[in-house]
Order: structure tokens, then sequence, then C-alpha cells
């Protein structure tokens, strides 16, 4: 969800716009009231969250390779000062409002804060008691993902093991669907006929790291064949035809094709395949010749560029715009109040960039000299 040099590639601004957009209409029209029509653009828009760890995997991934390649170096010191002063600033000032501010709540209680600094809050995540702020869910994975794939790279640098890397990611890929097989096995089966059931799937098997690898795998792997495989993956953006057609034929399948949602082989297989959709469409993004990679806006880039902070604020915005303005007489499932919805929840996101994300930037070349 984070700016970085190779960001500017439009195609992947549009990328990070259709994301947020997916994700804000999913909470909008699963946690708010709602017009109805929003129900059918709404209930796949939890992808969009897979979409950011495709993007992620590709990004993070993308800038130590090229450093790697340039230089036969990259300072892991610099990618870490870097990485906290894009997510921490923002993040500790929407913890801070959430529980300083009860008022801004939009369902049950918070998590313990320890939670939300240790990123650890994804692990054992109740919905029934702690369904605020719950889509930092996804900011703690990538946290731990900034810090676990520098860590395994440099073990993999230091013991000279880089060429099994591909291996690696092959392993841990594969792992995903028995930890996903065995954990709703043990954890999520028995609770089939219980109230709770879909507390529990989504507490063992939607927020769980181990069960959510998919997307930040496919994005290095991406990243990896773009930079240590580079003919062949110029090959391969020649025809960038059949990777679009390809990721609109596996998204509209993983959309389509499981009757029994939330059950096993949805559970196993749900998150691979959406990943492997939207890592086709990150192909098809970066291909010089394709439409997605010249496609450019400057409404696009702008909404690429609050994507983070709408990301952290917009389930505040959204709370705080319905129950303000139903008492002034707009209908709350009414598209009235879904226009002024996005237009505020735009303004928190562009106060929020403006006065912290952006003069917390201005400082990064200080700390990284």
């Amino acid at each position: 969800m984070n700016n970085t040099a190779e960001n500017r590639l439009h195609g992947l601004d549009l990328l990070r716009a259709f994301a947020i957009t997916y994700v804000f209409m999913y909470h909008y029209g699963g946690i708010f009231g709602h017009p109805t029509w929003v129900n059918s653009i709404s209930s796949f828009g939890w992808t969009g969250v897979d979409l950011f760890f495709v993007l992620s995997g590709y990004l993070i991934s993308s800038q130590i390779f090229d450093g790697l390649i340039a230089r036969n170096y990259f300072s892991w010191k610099s990618f870490f000062i870097k990485r906290c002063i894009r997510i921490i600033p923002a993040y500790l000032v929407v913890v801070g409002v959430y529980f300083c501010f009860p008022i801004v709540h939009e369902r049950e209680a918070l998590a313990p804060i320890w939670k939300y600094l240790s990123f650890t809050q994804n692990w054992g995540l109740d919905l029934s008691k702690h369904g605020t702020f719950s889509h930092a869910w996804s900011l703690c994975i990538e946290e731990q993902f900034y810090i676990g794939f520098p860590i395994v790279l440099l073990i993999l640098l230091k013991t000279k093991s880089l060429k099994i890397g591909g291996w690696l990611l092959l392993l841990l890929f594969v792992f995903g669907f028995f930890a996903r097989y065995l954990v709703w096995n043990w954890q999520v089966l028995a609770f089939e006929e219980s109230d709770d059931f879909l507390l529990k799937w989504y507490e063992w098997i939607y927020y769980p790291s181990f069960a959510r690898m998919d997307g930040l795998l496919l994005g290095i792997a991406v990243a990896a064949a773009s930079r240590y495989q580079s003919t062949f993956f110029k090959s391969c953006t020649k025809h960038w035809r059949y990777f679009l057609f390809a990721s609109i034929l596996i998204l509209v399948f993983g959309n389509f094709s499981f009757p029994d949602k939330y059950g096993i082989f949805y559970s196993v297989l749900i998150f691979p395949i959406v990943s492997f959709g939207y890592a086709f469409l990150l192909i098809t993004a970066i291909s010089p010749n394709a439409f997605l990679y010249r496609l450019k806006h400057p409404l696009i880039n702008q909404l690429a560029n609050l994507s983070y902070a709408l990301y952290l604020t917009h389930k505040i915005s959204i709370h705080l715009t319905q129950s303000q303005f139903s008492k002034l007489g707009v209908v709350v499932d009414g598209n009235s109040m879904l226009l002024i919805s996005i237009i505020v929840s735009l303004l928190i996101a562009w106060i929020l960039n403006k006065l912290v994300e952006k003069p917390i930037m201005k400082f990064k070349k200080y700390l990284i000299a």
C-alpha cells in the first residue's frame, strides 16, 4: 500500500487505486448501511487486500533485488528505516485516534494496544470482541513481511544459497495449502454447525499470516523473474493480452465457482487462486505494450497516493459520516450517503497525507544518510 519509485509506473498506480476502491466498497457493503446495488460489486471486494499483497511483494522485493544486482549489496538499515518512515507515523496517529476517541469506533472494542504496536493483531483476532480497526490485520502481515523477507534473504546471501530461493518460495506456497487444510480441520470444522463458525473461520483461516502468504510470495516471484530471468520475462510481457485474459478468467472463476463458501475447498484454494489472478494482472500492468501500463490520469495517481491513508481511516470516516449525517435526515442506505461518505473519506485521507505522511517523508534523506 506504499509508494516507492517504481510506483510511478502508471499501471501500478492504477492497480493500487483499484485495490483501495474495492476494499472501500467491500467494507461499505459489509459493515455499514448501503444501497442494495453495492452488494453486486462489494461481495468480492475483500480480494482488494490480496492485490495489495501482490503489489507489496513485488515492489519491496524489486527494491532489494535491484540493489543486489546493481551493487551486489543492499543496505538493510536503509531499507528498514524507509519502511518505518513510510508505515509507522500515519499508523500510530490512527491508532492514537482510535484509543483516545471512542466515538470513532465503528464496531466492537479494540484489541489490546500492544497487539497494534507489535503488529500481531491479526493473530487470534476475534471479531465478536475486537471488531474495531480490524482491518489492521493486513498491515500486520505486511509489516511481518517487511521484517521477515529481508532476514531470510540475508541468510541465503550469507550462506551463498540464493539459488535455492525459488524452491523456498515454492515450498512456502505449498505450505499454505497444507496449513489451511490442517487448520480448517483442527480449528474450524468443529464449529461448522455453530453460530460461531464464521468467527472461527476468520480467526483461523482469513487473518493468520501463515494462511495469507500467497499474494506476497507471488509478488516476489514476479519481481525475481523480471530481474533474474529478464529475457524470459520480457518475452512474456509481449503477450500481455494472454495474461490479462487469464487474470480475468481466474478471478471470475474464484468469485463464482465455490458454492460452499467457507468450506474446506474454498478455504484451501481461494487465496492462491485470487493471488494468481492478481499476479497475472500485475504482469499486464508492468508490460510496456499494455494499455494498463500507459494509462495515466491525475485522479488515478492521486487516489493511489492516498491509498495508505485511505485504508487506515476509511472506516472512521464512514462511521462518523453516517452517524452525523443521518441526524440531518440523509438516508443511511441511500446513494447520497454513499457519495458523502466517499467525499469525507477522501478528505480525511488527504489531511492525514498532508499533515503526517508528506512532512515525515521530507526527513527520510537525513535519517538514511
